[in-house]
């Protein structure tokens, strides 16, 4: 019980910190974008650093305290058990509020899956239990690992590893940032095959007759140069005799015109 009231009350410790993350990077961008006189990256930056600072402070004041309160929890293991344990419910709030563009409503019902799915099926909050199938759920939470390493506790908890709970911990807790990570990576991928079959197209359009005969139309020989830059599948050689036999009519045209003198140069 002490285990588990110390992890909520820490999490709800930082979350209104977490929460304004959204507004402050909404009014980092605006001022960015209008002083230009700072990275919006290195903010970002900066600010997880602290974050994950403030994070630090927060797990070692648990862990000092469950110390004065249960002395079997000590150690090294135990402290940084605690610490990724913390930091696998905060991660989400952090990615979100700080690398997308989601709305303030937005980050607090997503950030918030973390700590639900962990009541729901890490088990802990009543160890052994749980619905056949679902119940396996418990390998993707931190928690979960956290309790078998708690002495007393680790005997009620179900299918225990027999070693390395420490390693399996600190990898679940990192779960989301690697699913941020893919979500991110495939939207940028996607976005980059968008712009590429766009500009494709774009390529195929200007190859046609028809976009060869506008250009020449409004921009006369140096719309040949640039078709043939693109690399343009037309006739430019029928083109360029078309623009240059034009372009003999209308001096032909210019010189017929008769001269008129006006009375005064009489």
């Amino acid at each position: 019980l002490v285990l588990i009231a110390a992890g909520i009350i820490s999490y709800f410790s930082v979350n209104p910190y977490l929460l304004q993350l959204v507004d402050w990077r909404i009014f980092m961008i605006e001022e960015a974008e209008a002083l230009l006189h700072s990275s919006k990256s290195m903010n970002k930056l900066l600010k997880t650093n602290l974050t994950v600072l403030l994070i630090l402070i927060i797990s070692s004041i648990q862990f000092g305290i469950m110390q004065a309160v249960i002395d079997t929890l000590s150690g090294v293991d135990m402290y940084f058990a605690i610490l990724f344990d913390n930091a696998s419910l905060m991660l989400a709030p952090i990615c979100l509020g700080l690398y997308t563009n989601l709305s303030l409503q937005a980050v607090q019902i997503l950030g918030a899956f973390p700590f639900l799915m962990m009541i729901f099926f890490s088990t802990t909050f009543s160890p052994g239990a749980g619905v056949d199938g679902l119940k396996n759920l418990r390998y993707l939470f931190s928690r979960y690992y956290l309790f078998c390493m708690t002495p007393s506790v680790d005997i009620l908890m179900e299918g225990c590893p027999e070693s390395n709970n420490l390693l399996y911990l600190i990898l679940s807790s990192l779960l989301i940032v690697f699913i941020f990570l893919t979500v991110i990576g495939g939207m940028a991928l996607r976005s980059k095959l968008q712009k590429k079959k766009h500009s494709e197209s774009k390529r195929q359009s200007m190859m046609t007759m028809e976009y060869a005969e506008l250009q020449v139309e409004l921009f006369g020989e140096k719309a040949l140069k640039k078709l043939k830059h693109i690399g343009s599948n037309v006739d430019l050689k029928s083109l360029e005799d078309s623009v240059r036999s034009k372009s003999m009519e209308d001096d032909g045209t210019s010189s017929d015109e008769p001269v008129t003198v006006s009375d005064e140069t009489v």
